[in-house]
């Protein structure tokens, strides 16, 4: 029980810092990043 109560605050965090707009743009172009590796390694 301890685990689920120190994974959900882990959680939280983690959402909260991904809501910061400076956040939201580091996330996109990393997004874009693994995209782009993948479109070039299948051959899309």
């Amino acid at each position: 029980m301890l685990k689920k109560v120190a994974a959900l605050g882990i959680a939280k965090k983690v959402y909260d810092e991904a809501r910061k707009p400076h956040n939201q743009k580091k996330i996109q172009d990393t997004v874009a990043k693994i995209q782009a590796k993948r479109g070039k390694r299948t051959g899309h």
